[in-house]
């Protein structure tokens, strides 16, 4: 009997895990946003579901069917302005099967995936629409890179600037990365609603306006509009504009509300600076984690070549990017509190470009009420625009790239050839960067009053103004 009872006991306890597991989740809500080239439908979920989603042509649509699945929020709510989706259905087939039927006014190419819960949200299941034309990528892998827009061109982003430029000489593009957006809101202000994704956006749209009204510069912004765009995406879309700096903005949290102000990061080759910039890495990271997304392999390519032609091309781009930070930097610093008076260094991921210079500017802790008050004005953020603007401008007028018109002035001696400066970075010595500029070591000795050839790295040498770089 008592056997019995075990058996009877445990065959009811399995049945009630059973009948736990198989309980309808419910879909709490559904979240739509337009990028260039797919819109992405998010179901928030309850708890986990079994999905699969097929098309229909005459008239095209898209057919999700959910098992094990209810519908406990509305769908009219949807904004579907520039969208190819015209109305979006549903129906409960039977108690735990829900069918979404998607309307549409012209065929699209569908990618659907289940995300875990994370820090910010719970179950998810995610559809992506791509456009004609715009095929999803060919990866198994479930992947919120998967929607990330190749070149972000949508009818709400600013023409591009066609001013004619001189002799011929092109533009010097600097890429402006807005952080987070779409389903990453980034940090959160104290004020209820207000995102980092927003703030960012804002600055780099002013930003980008400020730029682009100064004669030899082009700005580009990565991301357009609130949509989500894995990290290594946004340092593909710079370098498919042509970019000759790469500039991310952000306004982080930190663990405690009292931390304020300003600062500007440039990578790391072996980990973080502080604490903070480490904490801060660490955050801007895990990005990334929430559609899984993976590192590139290199395992088909020689691998001693690459890494010597990846450290070469590094170690100049992270000179360069210490030496504009440094100097975005500085303007700052007129107009906002620093929490650091040097660039800091970190392994952020979105910096890892070895051909483009980049730094990731922190316009300040959106989790300090005061400064998220700050952040959130049109007036503060022109201001913040407009020390960054000075900070590129000023790097470039030292160091502008060959072909450009800015680098024709400078030959032409329409800009001030006053000493440029150069920002030490790790492995390079004192001959080598005599050898970059094409001076003698002497001249650098004396330009900046040294007995011997030893610097450190983060050390700030004067270039003498009569040096040309050797670009």
């Amino acid at each position: 009997m008592r056997i019995g009872a075990l058996v009877t006991a445990v065959g009811v306890l399995l049945a009630a895990l059973a009948a736990e597991a198989l309980a309808a989740s419910d879909i709490r809500s559904v979240r739509l946003w337009r990028a260039p080239d797919n819109t992405r439908l998010v179901f928030d979920l309850s708890g986990p579901v079994q999905h699969s989603v097929f098309t229909l042509a005459a008239p095209d649509r898209i057919v999700i069917d959910v098992s094990g699945a209810k519908l406990a929020t509305s769908l009219e709510q949807l904004s579907l302005a520039n969208t190819p989706i015209t109305g979006v259905r549903s129906a409960q087939r039977s108690a735990d099967d829900l069918r979404v039927v998607i309307d549409l006014s012209a065929p699209v190419s569908p990618k659907s995936f289940t995300l875990a819960p994370n820090q910010q949200y719970g179950h998810r299941l995610v559809v992506d629409l791509f456009d004609q034309g715009s095929a999803p990528p060919a990866t198994q892998t479930p992947s919120i890179a998967a929607s990330a827009p190749p070149v972000p061109v949508t009818p709400t982003q600013p023409p591009p600037k066609l001013t004619p430029v001189p002799n011929g000489k092109r533009d010097i593009v600097v890429a402006i990365d807005a952080g987070h957006g779409g389903e990453d809101p980034g940090a959160l202000s104290p004020v209820k609603g207000q995102y980092e994704k927003h703030v960012t956006l804002a600055i780099s749209k002013e930003l980008q306006r400020q730029i682009n009204a100064e004669k030899g510069f082009r700005a580009e912004l990565v991301r357009t509009g609130d949509y989500f765009i894995p990290l290594r995406k946004r340092t593909e879309i710079a370098r498919k504009k042509g970019a000759d700096l790469f500039v991310s903005i952000h306004a982080d949290a930190a663990p405690r509300a009292s931390a304020f102000g300003a600062s500007v990061y440039a990578l790391s080759e072996r980990g973080a600076t502080s604490e903070t910039a480490r904490w801060l890495a660490d955050a801007e990271n895990q990005s990334d984690l929430i559609g899984g997304a993976g590192n590139v392999s290199l395992d088909d390519k020689d691998k001693m070549l690459a890494g010597v032609l990846l450290d070469l091309s590094m170690t100049a781009s992270l000179s360069s990017s210490l030496n504009v930070g440094q100097k975005v930097l500085s303007n700052m610093g007129g107009i906002t509190p620093l929490h650091k008076r040097r660039v800091e260094q970190a392994g952020f991921m979105v910096l890892k470009s070895p051909d483009i210079p980049s730094i990731l500017v922190e316009t300040g802790f959106i989790s300090n009420p005061n400064e998220a008050k700050k952040l959130h004005s049109a007036s503060h953020q022109q201001a913040l625009a407009r020390s960054i603007t000075t900070g590129v401008k000023q790097f470039f007028h030292e160091n502008p790239p060959p072909g450009t018109y800015v680098a024709w002035l400078r030959d032409e001696g329409k800009i001030a050839a006053g000493p440029r400066e150069h920002v030490v970075a790790r492995g390079e010595s004192l001959a080598l960067i005599a050898q970059r500029y094409q001076i003698s070591l002497a001249s650098l000795r004396s330009a900046n009053k040294l007995n011997g050839d030893v610097i450190k790295v983060g050390q700030t040498l004067q270039i003498p103004a009569t040096a040309l770089a050797a670009q």
